[in-house]
């Protein structure tokens, strides 16, 4: 009877432990509980995960106080947790990047440095783009992701280059003004010059690469990658995709670059992105102590949490909270043209005239009074005024304490 009983407890024991190595080599392999999405986000309820359900529904009625907010979605663990979209919009409307696309991009130098293809961060981008061997000669990769890079910083900000029919010749031609590493600078044209920099190293346009090297094996199928009218890949703006699509992205940083036991992005470039390398940003908008790294915000980073984010001009924003494994995305109004290729059309008139925001408020009153049909003439990436962000920005500090916090009473 003794041995009996005995030899059922070995076989017991014998389970337990395969069970515990089981669980130990998974979780070795996939971070937080493993899951990742298939075509369709599985769903799961906010105590399941250890989600205050107050701090949730507080996370989103900040977010819609702004009208401006098509839709936003909490993802947590791999699973989609809560999602919301004004009237009028669903999970199947697409929005808009604008400058989420440098986080994107900016992935594709990490991949291009595991395959040999770039030495390292701190190499002369002059070694690889000829017509910086002037007094640009010195910048190095780094210097441009953090946007440090001393390159000429005019008072508009660059964002006339998005109204030039060749987006890569305006950077070309942009040249040296300050030492780099002095000041940050958030310079559209350090990230439109990894357009050129990606098609020397690889000799493949920069979407292409976006799409065989990171979308195409994290599910990121339904995209449009925009281009400029001479065909150069927008580098620094203006990738258009869902809400859950742009998850995707998220959940890609927030799991170490690796994606159902694949190394997408080397962990190493990842760990090294989600850091503070710049603190102390300050911002027009935001009332929020911001950082910077590898094209990536810092939203918090401290003993308690760290959060980024990828965050797009006029409100754009996939926060990422890689030790909760928390991704939760906020895009604004979008009303999409169609096409991939930049084609003012009759609002071509308008490149030379006033400001950036003169420009498109005089092209959304155009549309209004009847005079042009921006859907039906022009193709670009177009955000009117009910896609501009205010509340959302005042509320910025709230949301990302409660982000910080879901998990807390």
């Amino acid at each position: 009877m003794k041995k009996l009983f005995f030899s059922k407890y070995l076989r017991f024991f014998a389970c337990l432990c395969l069970l515990l190595q089981g669980i130990a080599v998974n979780g070795s392999e996939e971070p937080q509980n493993g899951h990742f999405p298939a075509e369709v986000w599985q769903t799961q309820s906010a105590e399941a995960v250890n989600v205050n359900p107050k701090k949730l529904e507080k996370l989103f009625d900040l977010s819609f106080e702004d009208p401006s907010t098509q839709g936003a979605a909490l993802f947590k663990n791999g699973k989609l947790i809560k999602e919301h979209y004004a009237e009028g919009y669903s999970k199947y409307n697409v929005a808009t990047s604008w400058s989420m696309a440098k986080s994107f991009y900016a992935a594709l130098v990490g991949i291009s440095i595991e395959r040999g293809e770039i030495g390292h961060l701190d190499e002369k981008l002059s070694l690889h783009l000829d017509y910086f061997k002037d007094d640009r000669r010195d910048i190095t990769i780094r210097q441009l992701l953090n946007m440090t890079s001393g390159l000429e910083m005019p008072s508009h900000e660059h964002e006339k280059m998005f109204f030039t029919a060749d987006h890569l010749a305006y950077a070309k031609r942009v040249k040296f003004e300050q030492a780099p590493d002095q000041v940050f600078e958030y310079n559209n044209v350090n990230s439109m010059l990894l357009a050129d920099l990606l098609l020397q190293v690889t000799g493949t346009p920069a979407d292409i690469l976006l799409r065989e090297r990171i979308f195409n094996k994290i599910g990121l199928t339904n995209v449009t990658l925009w281009q400029d009218t001479a065909g150069n890949a927008l580098t620094y703006c203006c990738v258009d995709t869902t809400v859950r699509q742009y998850a995707r992205f998220g959940l890609l940083f927030s799991r170490g670059g690796q994606w159902q036991g694949q190394q997408v992005i080397p962990k190493t470039y990842v760990d090294e992105t989600l850091q503070q390398y710049w603190s102390d940003i300050p911002s027009n908008d935001l009332n929020h102590p911001r950082g910077y790294s590898l094209h990536w915000w810092v939203s918090r980073y401290d003993e308690q949490s760290k959060i980024f984010n990828a965050s797009g001009k006029f409100g754009q924003y996939i926060f990422v909270d890689p030790a909760n494994d928390v991704v939760f995305v906020r895009v604004t109004k979008y009303h999409p043209t169609g096409g991939d290729k930049i084609d003012w059309g009759p609002l071509s008139f308008l490149n030379k005239i006033g400001s950036v925001e003169f420009r498109r408020k005089l092209a959304m009153r155009l549309s209004q009074w009847g005079w042009i049909d921006i859907q039906a003439d022009v193709r670009a990436p177009m955000t009117f005024d009910d896609g501009v962000s205010n509340q959302f920005s005042n509320n910025y500090s709230e949301i990302v304490d409660n982000l910080a916090t879901l998990n807390q009473p």
